[in-house]
């Protein structure tokens, strides 16, 4: 940046040229401004070596033109305004909140037929951004729509007043973002107050299911930092992106991952070392549940009301709860099965066969013969069969044989080969330095390979 000189002083300069100026003369009124700024500074002091200033001063009183003032309902800008959805909300309410004083746009949305698509999708959550001139007219509105990813109605004033509406695709920008948390009640809770999405909770909670029991082995003091994508408008998150990075330190063992796409296209999450953290099959078919009955050999039955041995898990949760398979493999049954009720059963490679039971409904395509991945919807929590309450009964069972789904040691998936390593090493490095910052002094825990 270039910095001009400081001008200096007629009085304190020999070559300036003794020449006489008028009273109205610029740069007498400057002086005249200066000399009564000292004036008024006096009595607080004088900076050394300051010299006097003898020029004679008289009162100017100039008359100001009005010729060019604006007129008072000139528009001096346009202001970017956003409101959250909040319950009860109506069209009318959200436009209040956001400033909006157009009678012009509030006819305009119960008229147009593309417009009544606000009315049925005004739902609790959503951002709605608007620019208003400085007398509150909108100029445009940007309203997201249902299951669009980043399209919007967009409701657009032009330069004659008139109104239109059309679908958009916003400009989203992507950023990388780092926060870290730590446990107190619940991981929601927690990633809550660190401002994290709950959509990277979830996924937190997905690369580390195999190691960590979000149900039952999160302690209070337990930390974890991720490094993800948010998806920005204006500035402004639009919804989470992917999980790039991840540390969790779970009762003083501390697990971390990067996500990795590979030349041949296939991806994941690994250690550092560049051993998979996905498992063949995931440790609960639930997010997030409660365990409400364990795998025991004696448990007396509430509705049969006798002792029998429970060879599965049960998990409370409400009915419409999406339950997912563990495990990719291809339906062998689903449809209703005695005291099961609506049951789903996959069989898997290696003997391994999982049941989902006391379901409401099956997913989409579920079927005898359908073949599903890791992770996909088979059904949804119930209390079909012989069940006192919504619930899913989940069971693992290898060789035919029952095994407890909690302490069942759960094959990996191949690690990275020898080629493929030193190159998720490159990628992953900048994201696991970005953790690496984070960590105090007495997070330096041995790390769980």
């Amino acid at each position: 940046m270039k910095i001009e000189p400081h001008a200096t002083s007629a009085s304190s300069d020999s070559r300036i040229p003794d020449r006489t100026l008028h009273p109205r003369h610029p740069l007498v009124a400057a002086v005249i401004a200066a000399v009564a700024g000292m004036v008024m500074v006096a009595a607080f002091g004088t900076a050394p070596d300051t010299m006097p200033i003898d020029v004679p001063l008289s009162n100017v009183i100039e008359q100001l033109s009005v010729a060019g003032t604006p007129a008072a309902t000139e528009d001096h800008g346009s202001f970017v305004r956003e409101e959250r959805i909040r319950p009860g909300d109506s069209v009318g309410t959200l436009l209040n909140r956001l400033g909006a004083d157009d009678a012009g746009l509030k006819a305009f949305l119960r008229n147009d037929k593309a417009s009544q698509v606000i009315f049925r999708q005004i739902s609790p959550g959503k951002t709605i951004l608007m620019t208003t001139d400085s007398r509150g007219t909108a100029n445009r509105l940007l309203f997201p729509l249902n299951g669009a990813g980043d399209k919007v109605l967009a409701i657009t004033r032009d330069a004659s007043g008139a109104l239109t509406s059309t679908e958009e695709k916003l400009p989203l920008e992507t950023r990388t973002v780092i926060r870290s948390a730590e446990i107190r009640h619940s991981l929601f809770g927690a990633t809550d107050s660190a401002g994290i999405p709950d959509a990277i909770a979830t996924q937190l909670a997905d690369v580390f299911g195999g190691e960590i029991d979000f149900h039952r082995d999160l302690r209070k003091g337990d930390r974890f930092a991720v490094v993800y994508e948010s998806v920005t408008y204006l500035g402004k998150e639009v919804r989470a992106g992917r999980l790039l990075a991840a540390e969790f330190v779970n009762a003083n063992r501390r697990f971390v991952a990067a996500w990795h796409v590979g030349a041949a296209g296939e991806s994941g999450y690994y250690t550092p070392e560049g051993k998979s953290l996905r498992k063949a099959f995931l440790r609960s078919p639930l997010e997030f549940s409660r365990v409400t009955s364990g795998f025991t050999n004696a448990r007396f039955h509430p509705v049969l009301q006798s002792w029998r041995a429970h060879r599965g898990i049960d998990y409370g949760a409400p009915v419409g709860t999406r339950v997912k398979t563990t495990g990719s493999g291809v339906v062998e049954f689903a449809g209703v099965k005695g005291g099961y009720g609506k049951v789903v059963v996959v069989r898997h490679p290696g003997q391994i066969a999982t049941l989902y039971a006391h379901l409401s409904g099956f997913g989409a395509g579920i079927r005898a013969g359908t073949r599903v991945s890791q992770g996909d919807t088979v059904g949804f929590v119930g209390a079909t069969g012989l069940a006192s309450g919504p619930h899913l009964h989940y069971e693992f069972q290898r060789g035919g044989v029952h095994q407890n789904p909690l302490a069942v040691v759960l094959p990996d998936s191949p690690p990275l080969t020898a080629k493929e390593l030193p190159l998720f090493r490159e990628s992953s490095g900048t994201k696991l330095g970005l953790i690496e910052r984070l960590r105090l002094p007495d997070q330096q825990l041995a790390l769980v390979n």
